[in-house]
């Protein structure tokens, strides 16, 4: 349906389906330009389909158990077909057996885990590599300045509308020089794998419809996106419910410590999860949803101010 405000969608899901929970993943932080939660609880997003740049914004209507979405600009019908499966609907949870009593407890709060999947690889990919090895602080800043410096204003519903962005397209980070790229703190082996996947991005693209683990070889052949990476853009891109972040600083050491009151590390953590494969991505997100993670007693990561000329970093 089109009214002239834009285009809109009902959509009732068959489950209870959280919208909160399924969107605020995808925010890359407190000040993302791409994103907005307004006074009534509705998700604004700036995204780039395949058609072109769109405003989505998503609200929930528990009472009626309907999903009320709207979208501006050239990709808006793209954007409203994708809101069921960015919502978790082309996500089966049903073979997934908790087998733990923290994870029970956990599914008897919180309900089945549901991963969504917004079809779109480069929306992901660009803010996971900003990400690799660096504070979250560092991370968050370098996205914004790079969607402000590079980036357009996504389509603006009226003139009371969200300023949203839209990320730059793969054409435009490619010619991003690197001194530009220093001048938003990212570095030179952060800069030139963005430079490399926005060289092959419709390839990159196309792996939001393969088999999961085909999608994880093609993101791993690119050089700089390691199993981090892909896992981490497999969970928002692709819906996989068995990637798993290992090589993050927090996440085996957090599951281990919930699970077995021990903090893992990565291979440790890859064996204990192993009876959950297919679904050992819902493991890492029940236990985040539940808001379990290891006492912090160390001092927070400072930003960096200067980059090192070697640096080992997590992919």
């Amino acid at each position: 349906m089109s009214n002239e405000a834009g285009r809109t969608r009902v959509w009732r899901p068959d489950w209870p389906c959280s919208v909160g929970r399924m969107l605020l993943y995808r925010r890359r932080g407190a000040g993302d330009p791409t994103y907005h939660l307004d006074e009534a609880g509705r998700h604004w997003r700036g995204i780039r389909t395949p058609e072109g740049p769109a405003t989505l914004v998503v609200g929930a209507r528990p009472d009626d158990g309907e999903v009320l979405a709207e979208a501006w600009g050239p990709g808006a019908t793209w954007a409203l077909d994708s809101v069921p499966g960015l919502l978790g609907a082309d996500d089966d949870p049903s073979g997934f057996e908790p087998r733990h009593p923290v994870l029970e407890e956990a599914m008897r709060r919180h309900g089945p885990v549901r991963i969504g999947r917004s079809g779109l690889v480069m929306e992901s990919l660009v803010p996971a590599i900003l990400e690799q090895k660096v504070t979250g602080q560092e991370a968050f800043a370098g996205f914004r300045m790079l969607v402000h410096r590079y980036g357009e204003h996504a389509p603006v519903p009226g003139p009371g509308g969200r300023r949203l962005w839209v990320q730059p397209t793969p054409e435009r980070l490619r010619t991003i020089p690197s001194w530009e790229w220093l001048r938003m703190h990212v570095d030179p082996a952060r800069s030139r794998t963005l430079v490399r996947a926005a060289a092959v991005a419709d390839a990159l693209e196309r792996t939001a419809v393969l088999p999961h683990e085909e999608a994880d070889r093609r993101l791993r052949s690119l050089p700089g996106i390691g199993v981090w990476t892909s896992a981490e853009v497999r969970q928002r891109a692709h819906g996989d419910p068995d990637a798993v972040s290992f090589g993050d600083y927090h996440v085996a050491k957090d599951i281990g410590w919930a699970l077995t009151g021990t903090p893992f590390d990565d291979a440790e953590l890859e064996e204990f999860l192993e009876p959950w494969r297919p679904h050992r991505g819902r493991v890492q997100a029940l236990v985040g949803l539940a808001g379990l993670h290891r006492p912090r007693r160390g001092a927070r990561m400072a930003p960096r101010t200067h980059f090192p000329a070697t640096v080992t970093r997590r992919t």
